[in-house]
């Protein structure tokens, strides 16, 4: 069954939880037609509102998972629903776990070259039997492209994850999807960073919290100029939400009083 779509800001996202993420994408692999799964949070949904291209390309995502804390309360304070976060970067060990599982085919694309060896090998170690049947670092020029296309068909991959970052790896799975022979393809940021032990999630304590975001710039202060877009987003969220307020209850008038007639005598 297809989530629910709404729009935050005009940005659109699923409302789903991990399990129906996952439910989902196990029925789209089974599909055998190619299916695309696109993170959104606040930060991606300031980009699209400046960036018409990403917006677009956002719509026509298969399926477009709250990954970020903000985009889950911006739903609840908007009336526009109640779900839970979907990490990308959990989502992609389980469905590396369902591939292992199942016997489906991986290929990772993205990160640097080191990094994209520790992250493959320690998926492998993770998960006894996943099959993957490639990687490539992220650093490939256009006009080589193609040639990975080829590669990654030829190879008869069912899951590709793409760690390019925003907005680039969504730029790249709307272009090259049509020309792929995957069943599924998902964009991962920085996820084979974590994978690899190159990058550390917060403690349980902090993501039970919903403070995940502000572990990640009290670890790394370079991430602050990533996170100015977090007090826009809220005031855009507030301000939405005031004008919905404005409108349900602003034109709301009292009777004019009519003049009390006096008896004639």
């Amino acid at each position: 069954m297809k989530p629910e779509r709404i729009e935050i800001l005009g940005v659109p996202v699923d409302c789903l939880t991990m399990n129906q993420a996952l439910e989902h994408v196990d029925s789209v692999l089974m599909s055998g037609t190619a299916h695309s799964v696109v993170a959104v949070n606040p930060e991606k949904v300031m980009k699209a509102l400046d960036d018409k291209r990403l917006l677009e390309r956002l719509g026509r995502a298969s399926v477009l998972i709250p990954d970020g804390i903000g985009v889950v309360f911006a739903a609840r304070i908007l009336g526009l629903g109640r779900f839970e976060r979907v990490p990308g970067s959990e989502l992609m060990p389980k469905l590396c776990e369902l591939a292992a599982r199942k016997g489906y085919r991986t290929f990772l694309f993205g990160a640097a070259v080191d990094v994209l060896a520790s992250a493959v090998e320690t998926l492998r170690q993770r998960y006894p039997g996943i099959i993957i049947a490639g990687s490539q670092h992220g650093f490939v020029a256009d006009e080589d492209m193609p040639g990975l296309i080829e590669r990654i068909n030829s190879l008869e991959v069912d899951i590709l994850f793409v760690a390019l970052g925003s907005p680039k790896q969504e730029d790249w799975i709307d272009r090259y999807l049509p020309l792929l022979r995957v069943r599924l393809c998902q964009g991962v940021g920085g996820t084979f960073d974590v994978i690899a032990g190159r990058v550390k999630r917060a403690p349980a304590a902090f993501r039970a919290a919903h403070l995940e975001w502000f572990y990640r710039l009290a670890t790394n202060p370079q991430r602050i100029r990533r996170q100015t877009a977090l007090p826009k987003f809220v005031f855009e969220v507030l301000k939405q939400r005031a004008k919905h307020n404005f409108i349900l209850f602003g034109h709301r008038t009292t009777p004019k009083s009519q003049p009390t007639q006096r008896p004639h005598s």
